[in-house]
């Protein structure tokens, strides 16, 4: 896992302006994007290897999904306000762009 040391950015509790706060910002995004890519790669690999375009859409795992989200959220600190829907989103978009992948490797 990244760390803020890994990132070369202060730290949120030692931030003393907004540059400092922006800069730490910036730079979680940068790797937010990557890792959201590479979880879009696995959306692919499902897209590859699901038999028919019935399953891409699993209720069972959106569920287990959210709730390791919400079970990970409390256990870092995280408020469940905050990562519940924005997982519920990301999911939400997985799923259709794996849609999109499954139809046009298909159709």
């Amino acid at each position: 896992m990244t760390t803020v040391s890994d990132l070369n950015i202060t730290a949120p509790e030692d931030c003393e302006n907004m540059a400092q706060v922006r800069e730490g910002v910036d730079a979680l995004d940068r790797e937010l994007v990557a890792l959201i890519a590479t979880r879009a790669k696995y959306m692919e690999a499902a897209a590859r290897i699901k038999p028919n375009r019935e399953v891409v859409r699993d209720e069972w795992r959106i569920n287990d999904v959210i709730s390791k989200v919400i079970a990970e959220s409390e256990r870092v600190g995280l408020s469940t306000s905050i990562s519940e829907p924005v997982w519920r989103e990301l999911v939400e978009r997985s799923i259709a762009y794996e849609f999109t992948v499954w139809d046009k490797t298909r159709l």
